[in-house]
């Protein structure tokens, strides 16, 4: 409710957070109609008008008679003060300037247009007298956008097609050319619809959690289960609790392929689509959206991280599934961790809190056993479905031809489930055909020409990619260095080659390769799933993106490359993100009636973090992981943070770096070691050299309060740059 205090008249001073990088608010005075705090604002900033939130009263600190009138106040609802303080904590625990944080809740294009009506286009009734492929493009993007509307812009970019051919089709009732107000409300759920029927195991816990919303109190709760045990239908009654109570619901997924199918269950459980917020929605769409949830026209949000930033009117769950996922966390520009950051956005709002996972991060399963977090347990799988059988393949014992990596063990399994009609996973986490390419006359690796980083050749597309900065070259004839010709050779196996050599031992199977970099949209990955959990291939080769949350039925082995890959570096997460990896992708076998079995591949059958993915004693291998880093002093059972400075003068930044390193005088009072400078393990990204510095404190310890200190005094020159990263998760 606005009080007196929150209401400024025409002429008062009050204070504007701008998105521009400045490190202050700016005074204005209020404009004829007055505002209140938390309106949007366009106000004036040397020549330019620029986006704003009032932020309070002003400071007055300066001639007033130069203090500009904020130029309107936008027609949207203003930001309430639960996603202003949320903005300030996570500034403050992430050491993020306002700006940069004020941009990430303010990513919606056109937030000042006035409400009008627009041209829109939907799918029609009627067929076109003659079908082409172009017009065959257009019908399936509206197809596969469930009945959402385009402008003509936007559908002809996504088809590919020019707007005549939209407009021949509108002539023919193929597609219907409406107008419509801008922005319009989502259609209203149904909580009462009736879901799936639930098993004893998760009735129980979907109870729990529906008393747990109802407590109107803020608290997260740790849904571990194992996989294919039904965590979805069980905090979906969470959600539809949420949606009786009349309050808003996020639910955060970590890539945005799993979207698509996960929209569909929620709109058979409710009666309606959800609002979808992710990189890969229009530009209309994300408008429409960011003003609805602030108006409260937008019951359900499924999204990617970034949705966390978005203005809710009365947010009261946030589901955060796969909560173990590394993608949660933020890698450039702002750099923050989506599970941390709901978790800090639901104590804000007296919301709760689920995180959902099979094999949750190690820093959830602390805070469960400390007390901070609930938790409840999933043990068994859904109906019929039970576990997959585990075993290593020891790769000291097998016999394998020269440049192959399929034990004759795994092609024995493979051959197996092909005879009987069954589909195999074969999984390696490795994009491309080989990860190095070498020249066997000079010993030249081809790197790339902007980064410290080999160029991982793609030979579905017959390219070198540097999978830092994304540069690509052609494939080379002749080595680079040498300049002999027919010596390149590849050096180790990619997916790509994976799928080669599959291809000779099966000339009779069916394959499916599944890699991100394979597929030109979300929309073309979501089709080969589909086709795959149909049956429409006998092997699948994948990446870790088929770890994720996809369920094939006839699925019944997984065979898994090279188990012992992520063990490898120096990666504190190292043997957690493997066992997670590991357990997830081995739970996409034997998901229906068929049983499952999933096959490691490994050098090191006696590996502590193997042995226990066999063993499935998760419980063990958490206890053991945490006793490691509780002794070690490291998260989650102490605090680091990452610097990272970057520059094209390589003497510059370690200059920079050993300056820093020498006056930790800020950090040593809080009882903080500093590491480094060195050299980053990738030292060179897009041509800037890049150094490292790594800070380790106590647990209890006020890190942020004191790396700002030990920053304050620095003033970069030229193209120096540093980046803070509170709780690093890579180490690269």
């Amino acid at each position: 409710m606005t009080t007196e205090r929150d209401m400024f008249d025409q002429g008062d001073l009050v204070a504007v957070q701008t998105t521009q990088p400045l490190d202050r608010t700016l005074d204005y005075r209020a404009p004829e109609g007055g505002c209140v705090l938390g309106d949007f604002v366009e106000v004036p900033l040397g020549p330019r008008k620029v986006l704003g939130v009032v932020w309070g009263p002003g400071r007055g600190d300066f001639d007033r008679s130069k203090i500009r009138p904020v130029t309107r106040v936008l027609d949207v609802a203003p930001m309430r003060e639960e996603l202003r303080h949320f903005l300030t904590r996570a500034a403050e625990y992430t050491l993020t300037p306002m700006p940069a944080m004020l941009r990430l809740a303010t990513r919606a294009p056109g937030l000042g247009d006035p409400p009008s009506m627009r041209k829109i286009y939907r799918k029609g009734g009627g067929a076109p007298d003659r079908m082409t492929d172009a017009r065959r493009r257009v019908l399936e993007v509206l197809e596969e956008y469930g009945g959402l509307a385009f402008t003509l812009h936007e559908l002809s970019e996504m088809a590919g097609v020019t707007t005549s051919v939209i407009k021949g089709l509108v002539k023919q009732g193929a597609v219907r050319e409406e107008d419509s107000p801008r922005d319009l409300p989502f259609p209203t759920m149904d909580p009462s619809l009736s879901g799936k029927e639930l098993t004893e195991d998760q009735a129980a816990a979907a109870a729990v959690l529906r008393d747990h919303l109802r407590s109107g109190r803020y608290g997260t709760t740790l849904l571990k289960g194992v996989t294919g045990s039904g965590k979805t239908e069980v905090y979906m009654e969470a959600v539809a609790e949420c949606l009786a109570m009349g309050k808003q619901a996020l639910v955060l997924l970590p890539e945005i392929a799993l979207t698509a199918g996960f929209i569909t269950r929620v709109e058979a459980r409710f009666g309606a689509r959800p609002a979808e917020w992710h990189s890969g929605v229009t530009v209309t769409e994300r408008r429409r959206i960011w003003r609805m949830i602030g108006q409260g026209g937008a019951q359900v949000v499924v999204g990617a991280r970034s949705a966390l930033f978005l203005p809710f009117r009365e947010l009261g769950l946030i589901i955060v599934d796969e909560e173990h996922d590394s993608s949660y966390k933020q890698e450039d520009g702002v750099l923050y961790n989506a599970r941390d950051m709901a978790v800090l956005r639901a104590a804000g709002a007296g919301a709760r809190v689920v995180l959902a996972s099979a094999t949750p991060s190690l820093e959830s399963w602390a805070n469960a056993e400390a007390g901070k977090y609930d938790r409840l347990d999933l043990k068994a799988r859904f109906g019929v479905a039970v576990l997959p059988e585990m075993r290593a393949i020891d790769m000291r014992a097998e016999k394998l031809q020269p440049s192959t990596w399929i034990s004759p063990t795994l092609r024995q399994a493979v051959r197996a489930r092909l005879e009987k009609g069954e589909q195999s996973l074969l999984f390696l986490n490795r994009r491309g055909y080989a990860p190095v390419t070498i020249c066997r006359a000079c010993g030249h690796q081809i790197g790339c020409d902007h980064c410290d980083a080999r160029m991982v050749e793609h030979r579905f597309q017959n390219r070198l990619i540097c999978h830092q900065c994304g540069e690509t070259k052609p494939m080379p004839t002749v080595c680079p260095s040498c300049g002999v010709e027919g010596k390149l050779a590849p050096v180790g196996p990619g997916i790509e080659r994976l799928a080669e050599e599959t291809a000779a031992a099966f000339p009779e199977a069916r394959l499916a390769v599944l890699s991100s970099d394979l597929f030109g949209s979300a929309r073309a990955l979501k089709e080969k799933i589909e086709e795959i959990a149909a049956g429409a291939a006998d092997i699948v080769i994948g990446t870790q993106l088929v770890a994720k949350g996809h369920n094939f039925p006839l699925l019944t082995l997984v065979g898994v490359i090279d188990a012992d890959l992520g063990l490898q570096g120096s990666d504190l997460r190292a043997a957690e993100h493997t066992f997670q990896l590991m357990r997830q992708v081995a739970g996409r076998a034997g998901r229906a009636e068929l049983p499952g079995l999933a096959l490691l591949q490994t050098f090191q059958p006696d590996h502590p973090v193997i042995r226990a993915i066999l063993s499935g004693d998760e419980e063990g291998f958490w206890r053991a992981e945490a006793a490691e880093r509780q002794a070690a002093g490291v998260p989650p059972y102490g605090r680091m943070a990452g610097i990272v400075i970057s520059g094209t003068d390589l003497a510059a930044v370690f200059d920079l770096g050993n300056t820093l390193a020498r006056n930790d005088g800020a950090l040593r009072a809080i009882g903080a070691q500093v590491f480094g400078p060195a050299p980053a393990p990738i030292a060179r990204v897009r041509g800037r050299h890049r150094i490292r510095l790594l800070i380790k404190a106590a647990k209890g310890a006020p890190l942020q309060e004191a790396i700002s200190r030990w920053l304050a005094p620095l003033r970069l020159k030229g193209d120096l740059r540093l980046a803070v990263d509170i709780d690093p998760q890579s180490f690269l």
